[in-house]
């Protein structure tokens, strides 16, 4: 009990307070098989230098990107994280700071945060970004109340061929809000675009889409924003931001709304976190959008100067005019994709997009050339991941490559049922032609066997 600072008098106390008798009955909805009244069997201390070796020993039981052929992505991407971006934010004015509410003793994380929104803008071509949000799931969710608070209306309808995940949170988010919620079917991987008008209606606040879509595929824009506003609704985009380095970026197809997945904007993948999410709109949005931003002033001296603007989260105003229940944001995680895209440049992060889309198509002409494996979706234009079609199922062939340290990529049957046989590959600038091609070898002898 030594970290705990409440005397026998005081734990009674409060059990009294709260109408309990025993720590025992405030959690009795634990059974009695799983609560613990003994000491845990904790081993004893160990000096730094036999724990850094156990700790090492844990790790090397975990299949490792760098190790490992990774050709896995479906929403977190093996990209390289440029040397500089470890050493910046691991410099204790960043990596130790809370959020910034103190514009006096924050001026160099504020700085950061509204070069990321810059940057953001820049990229997806929008008027306004905010400092971050959890990840792109929430993002997407929180754009789609966004909408209907904008809007005055209740129906949202989304593509089937965003990230299922992303639905997910999305049908959560709305169900506890009472919103509906309406899936666009699919034709050939992408939106069909006859079923977008006939799914919008007078009480349709907006229609998202994902871009390159969960399969990789390029959806069509246009059609989209088009059926939006003659209903009425709000655009909203789901966009890969290393995409957006060869592919037009959506403010230019006049989407009102962008988010993303920022993660592979020089954060590594982490087991899956922290997540990055990116969120602009146009600036006749501004006042609604969720989470904060950072703008720019001047002091009484007239020196250049930045300040927390916008705040929208419950604890900072009126509940009734919260529109967004994000407490924080994500500044360490964007601070790293400032530096990234900082250290990139416009031609490096071009650079790394064509490579990206050159190395995918490599992969996939040679993958797609092996006995009984074809291209799902052969006609429709893809960025960096495509579709393989097997000649078994692809759990299977999955297992079987992860015995030679081949993350050969995601099974697709556990979200669409009709593809079983289906994996999900993602090839990124991280990826040599030698490792390819030894894919593309062992996946040729996976399902010949």
């Amino acid at each position: 009990m030594r970290y705990i600072p409440h005397t026998e008098e005081d734990t009674q106390q409060m059990l009294e307070t709260i109408g309990v008798s025993s720590i025992r009955e405030l959690f009795k909805e634990v059974p009695d098989a799983l609560y613990r009244t003994e000491p845990l069997e904790v081993p004893s201390a160990l000096d730094e230098h036999n724990l850094f070796r156990h700790l090492a020993a844990i790790a090397a039981e975990n299949a490792h990107a760098q190790e490992w052929l990774n050709f896995m992505g479906a929403g977190a991407y093996d990209h390289f994280v440029p040397s500089i971006v470890g050493p910046i934010i691991g410099r204790g004015e960043f990596l130790s700071a809370y959020t910034p509410y103190q514009p006096e003793a924050s001026q160099g994380l504020l700085q950061s945060i509204f070069e990321f929104q810059t940057m953001i803008c820049e990229l997806t071509g929008m008027e306004v970004a905010n400092a971050s949000m959890y990840d792109a799931a929430t993002a997407l969710a929180e754009s789609a109340l966004m909408a209907c608070q904008i809007t005055g209306r209740s129906k949202v309808v989304v593509s089937q061929a965003v990230h299922p995940h992303y639905r997910h949170a999305l049908r959560t988010y709305l169900w506890t809000n009472s919103r509906e919620l309406v899936e666009l079917p699919l034709v050939n991987g992408i939106t069909d675009r006859e079923q977008i008008r006939t799914a919008l209606d007078d009480q349709t606040a907006c229609v998202i889409a994902q871009y390159p879509n969960f399969f990789g595929l390029i959806e069509p824009l246009s059609p989209l924003v088009s059926a939006a506003k003659d209903s009425g609704a709000l655009s909203i985009i789901c966009a890969d931001p290393i995409s957006l380095g060869v592919l037009k970026a959506p403010g230019e197809y006049d989407v009102d709304i962008v988010v993303g997945e920022g993660q592979s904007l020089g954060n590594s993948m982490g087991f899956g976190g922290p997540m990055l999410g990116l969120f602009a709109c146009k600036q006749e949005h501004v006042r609604r959008i969720p989470g904060r931003i950072v703008g720019q002033t001047t002091d009484v001296e007239g020196r250049r100067g930045f300040v927390m603007t916008l705040r929208t989260r419950e604890q900072d105003i009126r509940r009734e005019k919260a529109t967004s229940n994000i407490c924080t944001n994500e500044a360490l995680c964007a601070l790293a994709a400032t530096i990234s895209m900082a250290a990139l440049g416009k031609s490096g992060f071009r650079q790394v997009s064509e490579t990206c889309a050159q190395k995918a198509h490599y992969a996939a002409r040679a993958l797609s050339a092996l006995p009984g494996v074809s291209l799902r979706f052969p006609e429709t234009p893809f960025f960096k991941e495509f579709v393989l079609q097997l000649p078994r199922n692809a759990e299977s062939v999955r297992d079987h490559l992860l015995e030679q340290k081949i993350l050969a990529g995601v099974p697709l049957g556990a979200f669409y049922p009709d593809m079983e046989n289906c994996l999900l590959v993602c090839v990124t600038e991280t990826r040599s032609k030698d490792d390819i091609d030894q894919f593309v070898d062992a996946l040729g002898q996976t399902v010949q066997g």
